[in-house]
């Protein structure tokens, strides 16, 4: 998935009310920019880093650059844009180029299921169960080459996981699917320590049979694209 903007760099100030960042640019002006990501980005909002920014010239937005990537000092990248996931995946689904979810014949992103809920994808194709597949963005990493989720607790996915569950338990394909929007990692584990509960509803969505995959990215200023499966550790 390329970016729609070519980014350009920047230096983050700081990050506040969930999403809004003030930035500074190379040439020296503040801005805000809007920030896509929800959730605590432990890690990844310190003052002083290199991130980069889309721009955009849509009258209707009232911001003007949106945060895609930190750029860390050793040269690696990780995603901070919690859209980003879904978007890439729906093209890669579609190409039939995710291992282990190929050979569907109908790809339907925001189903409703569930109590009041939406499964990230739903996939049918003749002679395969019904699939539901969620999606989440990882973006934490505490420990060098490990990439950890969630980064702050999440009673939402919490209940992503039950809803799976009992989608599994009614006979169909259920799928956790985990994007590493991160260049620094080769295994991903969760976060217990930061959300048990989140961690307890996993093993039990795993005991009513929903898998686990579990992918990197390669990210660049330019394009963020499907990597390859990493190692899931419980």
């Amino acid at each position: 998935m390329r970016f729609q903007s070519d980014l350009i760099p920047a230096t983050l100030i700081r990050r506040y009310k969930r999403f809004l960042a003030d930035c500074r640019l190379e040439d020296g002006r503040e801005i805000t920019a809007h920030v896509a990501n929800p959730g605590s980005m432990l890690g990844l909002k310190d003052e002083g880093l290199r991130i980069w920014l889309e721009p955009n010239d849509d009258p209707k937005k009232k911001l003007k650059f949106a945060w895609r990537l930190v750029e860390h000092a050793d040269g690696h990248f990780t995603g901070v844009d919690t859209g980003v996931p879904n978007r890439m995946l729906k093209a890669a689904l579609m190409a039939g180029e995710v291992p282990g979810l190929t050979g569907y014949d109908l790809i339907r992103p925001e189903v409703k299921y569930g109590a009041n809920s939406r499964i990230d994808f739903f996939l049918t194709g003749a002679g395969k169960p019904d699939t539901y597949v969620e999606v989440k963005s990882v973006t934490l990493s505490r420990q060098s080459g490990l990439a950890e989720f969630p980064d702050s607790v999440t009673a939402r996915g919490a209940k992503h996981l039950d809803e799976l569950a009992n989608m599994a338990r009614a006979g169909h394909r259920a799928v956790m699917l985990y994007l590493i929007q991160r260049t620094d990692c080769t295994a991903m584990a969760l976060a217990a320590d930061i959300d048990p509960a989140y961690a307890g509803a996993y093993r039990e969505a795993t005991q009513a049979g929903v898998e686990t995959l579990a992918f990197d990215c390669c990210i660049s200023p330019l394009a963020v694209t499907l990597g390859a499966a990493v190692t899931f550790r419980m």
